[in-house]
């Protein structure tokens, strides 16, 4: 497990197979819904947008995935790179979840990542949109493995 001040590699300056380990190392950590192990990949003072939520540091940020975690129920996610840079990563995401009444909702957004030299991501930006859909539509049911879902170009 990283330090609390050392992220685990890869590290920047990124390439494409780098990206690409990158993203799906926190798909993996996201869906472990573990808000405690989820914020050690943030350096210490990391700042966050989430929609209209900002935020700032790994208090913050493990405060707000509990909450987050606890309204979005059966949460499924995936994420795939779109664009990186040197110390940058930009991801295009889906996840799936069910509130309190039962209802599925699939989440599509970008998010916009910058990463420390220590691999640790240091800013976070989130733009996000809900879906309602049925239980029929689901991607990500039970056993599924995430990154195998073909997902057509209309939802890119």
């Amino acid at each position: 497990m990283a330090s609390d001040n050392k992220g685990k590699p890869p590290y920047p300056p990124f390439t494409a197979e780098t990206a690409q380990i990158k993203v799906k190392a926190a798909q993996d950590a996201w869906n472990t819904k573990d808000p405690a192990k989820v914020k050690m990949a943030y350096t210490p003072d990391s700042i966050w947008r989430n929609r209209d939520t900002f935020l700032q540091g790994r208090d913050e940020i493990e405060a707000f995935l509990t909450k987050k975690w606890e309204r979005e129920n059966g949460y499924r996610l995936r994420k795939e790179l779109f664009a990186f840079t040197e110390n940058k990563i930009a991801v295009q995401f889906w996840y799936e979840w069910y509130d309190k009444e039962g209802q599925w909702w699939r989440t599509y957004g970008l998010e916009d990542w910058t990463f420390a030299d220590d691999g640790l991501m240091r800013k976070r930006q989130m733009s996000g949109n809900d879906v309602k859909i049925t239980h029929e539509e689901r991607w990500y049911k039970d056993g599924v493995d995430v990154n195998t879902v073909p997902i057509s170009e209309k939802h890119w």
